[in-house]
């Protein structure tokens, strides 16, 4: 396969990206985002962009992919609507568009969160925007699309949240998820499940297109053979 990872510089998007530069299946990984991840992986190929409301100028650099994983995302927490609307939906729809339009036979995934509303009527801001975001990208003729919901996440291998708020979070209380994770894999994530879940839809599929956390930590076993 070649896959392309959108985010990949975030806590998500690193552990995906992990789990692609070990799969004997992917041969080229090509990261898209504003800053390039560092890494020197013969089967890496980077691409730093500024404009994410416009890829026309990168189009000749997004052809020719198997499956697109969408990891970019961001925080509502003090931020507005219409600001939350933009880096969220905005942001995910035209690389959405532009990928539907270069390579129609992709399986495109996409990291939203539990609790997101397929309504858009309620009254949480950012589920309704993960929710508008989630039904538009399901009508973009992708060959598959699916949508993976992850609650609490663990992260593993060295990976951390870029905002330096979580990352503190996180190391003053890392026994704690440690211990969630081994307790309640069906609830708590953690970024080489989410990467081994994203690479399996990718490969066979999965039988329904919103994926909540029990339906990723069962796609990652499959995909390890348990």
């Amino acid at each position: 396969m070649n896959v392309l990872i959108f985010g990949a510089t975030g806590m998500v998007g690193q552990g995906v990206l992990r789990e692609c530069l070990l799969a004997a299946d992917v041969e080229l990984v090509q990261s898209v985002g504003r800053s390039a991840t560092g890494g020197g992986e013969a089967k890496l190929r980077e691409v730093v962009h500024a404009d994410f409301l416009d890829f026309s100028a990168i189009e000749d650099r997004l052809r020719g992919f198997d499956a697109c994983f969408f990891c970019m995302g961001v925080s509502s927490l003090g931020m507005n609507e219409a600001d939350y609307t933009r880096v969220t939906h905005d942001y995910t729809l035209a690389a959405a568009r532009t990928l539907a339009r270069l390579n129609p036979a992709m399986v495109f995934t996409y990291v939203t969160g539990t609790g997101t509303d397929s309504s858009e009527q309620g009254r949480v801001m950012w589920a309704r925007v993960k929710g508008r975001t989630e039904n538009e990208l399901q009508r973009l003729g992708f060959k598959a699309t699916y949508l993976f919901r992850p609650g609490a996440i663990v992260p593993l291998n060295g990976i951390a949240p870029k905002d330096a708020r979580l990352r503190a979070l996180y190391r003053w209380t890392k026994p704690v998820w440690h211990l969630a994770r081994a307790l309640l894999p069906n609830q708590v994530a953690s970024t080489r499940t989410i990467g081994l879940a994203m690479l399996g839809v990718a490969r066979t599929g999965a039988d329904k297109a919103i994926l909540e956390p029990a339906d990723i930590e069962a796609i990652a076993r499959r995909e390890q053979g348990g």
